[in-house]
């Protein structure tokens, strides 16, 4: 690695803290701002039980005061804060649990995504203009157009309520296929036109051409040189896909109730619960970050070609 090259790479490194700390101040200053408190909404509870609860969770103190003492904790000890309204558990404890499922819902997505995509994309590329690349396209752009929160409805009517295939419940395994297919759809139709466009620009670059006029069986052309090559920006894309995924079950882990990430950050934010708020919101935005320096540097590995500055 030279000089220039870590030099990047320690650049990239900056540049991402300091997107997680902006991120960290403007959600922890919005969710004070807004008016009410995490309090207000539990019944029998006298101004002088909230002022109490107030004063135990140091949300009596000045509002930047807070904010120091909060980004000293997860600085210095890692320590999130407990949840305000799911008493006696700590945030990171919430956050570990959903990750856990939403990471294995991503992974399943993301495979699936990878591996349809590449193959139809290849398919439409070698049958350009063909019935069959029209139909991928067609269908590609219907899934890249439909927003998630859609299919995942349509999914869950057709195949849970009315065909009965798949239980509704997310929490069991059987009810995790549908959420996986519902997150794979985008990505996966988003990967198919991209292998597509890439394959039909390398299919046309002249060592294809002077690879068939030597006599290069054709299945080696196809996966030897032009699958090959063409694959650079869909590996590329693998770490911002994943947390394109992983961030955007939000919405589709409360449709099937899927006891995720996202479920409970969804009920952080009903809730006004500050703490998982602002626990859930780094570690998002902290994965899109990572998985966004990763996706840059993985420019330089798989072509060596590219300049980083």
């Amino acid at each position: 690695m030279n000089s220039k090259t870590l030099l990047y790479i320690l650049k990239r490194i900056f540049l991402a803290a300091l997107t997680v700390w902006i991120v960290i101040t403007i959600t922890f200053f919005v969710t004070r701002a807004v008016p009410g408190g995490p309090f207000l909404g539990e019944k029998a509870l006298s101004a002088e039980a909230e002022a109490a609860l107030n004063a135990k969770y140091g949300l009596d103190k000045p509002v930047f005061e807070q904010y120091t003492t909060y980004l000293s904790d997860i600085l210095f000890r890692f320590d999130f804060g407990p949840s305000l309204k799911d008493r006696g558990r700590d945030v990171v404890d919430i956050i570990t649990n959903g990750m856990k499922v939403s990471i294995k819902l991503g992974v399943c997505a993301a495979a699936i995504a990878t591996v349809v995509g590449v193959v139809l994309g290849a398919v439409a590329a070698l049958r350009r203009n063909k019935l069959v690349d029209k139909i991928i396209m067609v269908v590609t752009t219907a899934f890249v157009s439909m927003p998630s929160f859609i299919m995942g409805t349509l999914l869950l009517l057709l195949f849970a309520q009315v065909l009965k295939w798949v239980p509704a419940n997310g929490a069991t395994a059987g009810g995790l296929i549908m959420p996986v297919i519902t997150l794979a759809l985008y990505p996966a139709a988003y990967i198919t036109r991209l292998t597509r466009s890439s394959m039909l620009d390398v299919l046309g670059q002249d060592y294809i051409r002077t690879a068939r006029a030597k006599g290069v069986s054709p299945v080696k052309v196809i996966f030897g040189h032009a699958l090959k090559n063409s694959l650079i920006p869909v590996i590329t894309y693998l770490g911002p896909m994943l947390a394109y995924i992983v961030t955007g079950s939000l919405v589709v882990e409360q449709i099937f109730a899927v006891p995720g990430i996202g479920r409970d950050f969804v009920n952080s934010i009903t809730n006004r619960d500050y703490p998982l708020i602002m626990g859930t919101t780094i570690v998002l935005a902290t994965l899109i970050v990572v998985m966004n320096l990763v996706s840059d540097i993985m420019y330089k590995v798989v072509d060596p070609r590219i300049t980083l500055e």
